[in-house]
């Protein structure tokens, strides 16, 4: 049996920045999912990187956002999992485009999309890194009653999601 390690890589990024990390299969990931996060909408802001798993094995990075390209780039190499892409959004949410990326034919899935605080629970072998699980956000403190509920409702009018 080989030996392996579990790594926990924090994902860095600014709070006013949503996160997609997901895995796919091919060298082609980081133009299709470019073109897909470009027909969403013409103000979304996105940066993408990919972790080439074979041949080369580079971060491949895409966007129309260099500080969110820049920034993509540096937490797919931080999680250096093969296959692992990530991508960072701003003037969107990833509920506009999650759908677009998993609808692109080499994505195998997506591990999560989240404005929190992250981070991903890698294991590493001989032959390289995994993602084996996300941490998304913070624990729950309880359970939400009428006045949060009626907040709740409030967030997503204010925010355009209801009537």
């Amino acid at each position: 049996m080989a030996d392996v390690r579990t790594v926990l890589v924090t994902v860095e990024k600014p709070d006013d920045v949503n996160v997609i990390v997901g895995q796919a299969h091919f060298i082609k990931t980081v133009d299709d999912l470019y073109a897909a996060l470009a027909g969403s909408s013409p103000h979304l802001k996105f940066g993408i990187a990919f972790c080439e798993a074979s041949g080369a094995r580079l971060v491949r990075r895409a966007g129309n956002d260099d500080e969110l390209v820049e920034l993509a780039t540096r937490n797919a190499l931080n999680i250096a999992a093969g296959h692992c892409f990530v991508v960072f959004l701003r003037e969107g949410f990833p509920v506009n485009v999650l759908n677009q990326i998993k609808l692109v034919p080499e994505v195998c899935q997506v591990f999560c999309a989240s404005a929190n605080p992250l981070a991903m629970v890698v294991v590493e072998s001989e032959l390289g890194r995994g993602v084996i699980g996300v941490i998304d956000g913070m624990s729950p403190l309880g359970i939400e009653n009428d006045d949060d509920v009626a907040e709740r409702r409030a967030l997503l009018r204010r925010i355009g999601y209801a009537p």
